[in-house]
């Protein structure tokens, strides 16, 4: 049976939980719209807007220096862009639009109120249009096989969430590591749609916070480090074309 699509997800505010997608319109070497397109700024970053750059994750709030972030969920309309807040027992806790300038000021006045031990400066909400504040400087998807997963799960003694990789595509029926032996450029069509393969995913701290509760509990790179002699799970993909991905979608390599 050839490999599919079993989710699809974007990360609207950058540090946050995920939306959780049936399909989406893709153009071609952009991400998913919306994706990382915002960021909370911990401390000055020196991000211009007019003048939008790659600048290293640590600058802001980030599962990997801050993971209470994920003690919230989150949910984002990209009609109206607005930007929902709640406490894991469905206590709201933010809801604004960040379509304004008031409201990405407010979601940085909140996230300094609700999560203050990890603030180093002022917190600032920082958007440039068609700017992606995604961990690489390319515009790209990244897939995590569930495969993968199931033989690192084995390997630990421990259940593996894909959203604890921060994955846009999760895929199965893909044998376990195959993805990282794709060479770069090599071509894979998902439901049609052209992609070439742009590197492997290198791990860091990030996946060692459960993406449920907001804590640091698994050595998710010393467990791919003494499994496979290095810390790449996952890579990343960009689109060579425009089109329409969903869930259930085939993978061909």
């Amino acid at each position: 049976m050839p490999a599919v699509v079993t989710a699809l997800y974007r990360y609207p505010v950058k540090g946050f939980s995920p939306d959780t997608l049936a399909s989406v319109d893709l153009v071609a070497g952009e991400t998913i719209p919306f994706d990382r397109a915002f960021a909370v700024e911990n401390g000055p970053s020196g991000f211009d807007p007019a003048e939008p750059k790659h600048l290293p994750k640590m600058l802001f709030f980030c599962l990997m220096k801050n993971p209470s972030l994920a003690e919230v969920t989150t949910r984002f309309d990209a009609a109206t862009q607005r930007f929902v807040v709640a406490e894991r027992d469905g206590r709201l806790i933010f809801d604004g639009s960040l379509a304004t300038d008031a409201g990405r000021a407010a979601l940085a006045a909140f996230v300094g109120r609700r999560f203050p031990d990890e603030v180093r400066g002022t917190p600032r909400t920082l958007v440039s249009p068609g700017h992606s504040f995604s961990d690489v400087a390319k515009k790209v998807l990244h897939l995590v096989n569930l495969e993968t997963l199931r033989a690192l799960e084995a390997k630990l003694g421990a259940p593996l969430d894909p959203i604890r990789f921060r994955p846009n595509l999760v895929v199965d029926r893909l044998p376990a590591f195959a993805e990282l032996d794709w060479p770069a450029r090599r071509p894979v069509a998902i439901g049609g749609v052209p992609f070439e393969m742009v590197k492997r995913t290198e791990r860091c701290a990030a996946t060692r916070v459960d993406p449920a509760l907001g804590v640091r509990d698994l050595d998710v790179p010393r467990l791919l480090m003494e499994t496979l002699g290095h810390t790449d799970c996952g890579v990343y993909l960009r689109s060579l074309a425009d089109g329409r991905i969903a869930v259930g979608d085939t993978l061909d390599v």
